[in-house]
């Protein structure tokens, strides 16, 4: 089996405090992709870079305290590789990803545009290099026969059962027409799976991993499901099992975890 686990821990020290590196050390995901670590590497001490059991990899955001990525990894890869060829959003710390032999893992953190205009413009800048850059993916998938599973925060849920205030968010970022129908091609037009949605195709509050820290969204279930785990068909459909774990907060999102029929 081999298990993996996404989670924008909105700040690794945070997330650390409020119990990570238990949770890690119980669950035992053979890879964590981790989102928003907001930190350089000069703020990794050892118990954050390499926790019991696992080794770190980061792809530092130049900008301090914003975005980043990291994966802990229980087996090591055989290639580390971060970014996408894009300058401007390969500064943001947004990609990183592992090789294995016949898989591949990425963690993935997409752009809000929440803040306004000018990031929902550069949010859009970045679907658009994204998508060359999956469809590379998918032709490597193809002429190969490697695997890809993509994690992370992809910043947009994609249909209505996704979130709990559908009608009132039609026009916000995050659950924009545009950006809605950008993930519909990436499944419909890209050939890439939804796994959780391949295993939970109803699913609805219990599927959701990000509450707002406004107002009471956590205590009364008012979520978006923004986190994923994407994959190519083969590796897709060797998934049997995905849970979301809500029973304590390392960050204003929840991890995903899910189980595939794979050995590193």
């Amino acid at each position: 089996m081999l298990r993996i686990t996404s989670l924008n821990v909105n700040g690794i020290r945070s997330a650390f405090r409020k119990g990570l590196a238990d949770w890690l050390a119980q669950t035992r995901p053979d890879v964590a992709c981790l989102q928003e670590i907001k930190v350089q590497d000069s703020d990794l001490a050892e118990d954050l870079r390499h926790p019991a059991g696992y080794t770190g990899h980061f792809h530092h955001a130049q900008k301090k305290g914003y975005s980043g990525v990291g994966l802990y990894l229980a087996r090591a890869a055989e290639s580390i590789a971060s970014g996408m060829d894009c300058p401007e959003f390969d500064a943001e710390g947004r990609i990183l990803r592992a090789d294995w032999p016949g898989l591949s893992i990425v963690s993935a953190y997409l752009p809000s545009g929440s803040s306004g205009d000018e990031r929902q413009a550069a949010k859009y800048r970045f679907l658009d290099h994204y998508e060359g850059w999956l469809a590379g993916l998918m032709d490597e998938h193809r002429q190969t026969g490697r695997e890809f599973v993509l994690c992370g925060d992809w910043n947009i849920a994609h249909q209505e059962i996704d979130l709990k205030n559908w009608k009132g968010n039609r026009k916000n970022s995050g659950f924009l027409p545009e950006e809605r129908a950008w993930l519909s091609k990436v499944f419909d037009d890209g050939g890439w799976v939804d796994v959780y949605r391949q295993l939970h195709p109803e699913a609805t509050g219990d599927a959701y991993t990000w509450w707002s820290n406004r107002g009471q969204a956590w205590a009364k279930n008012v979520g978006w499901r923004i986190d994923y785990q994407i994959a190519t068909p083969g590796i897709a459909e060797r998934a049997h099992a995905a849970s979301i774990y809500k029973d304590a907060r390392f960050s204003d999102h929840a991890p995903l975890t899910i189980d595939y029929d794979w050995t590193l």
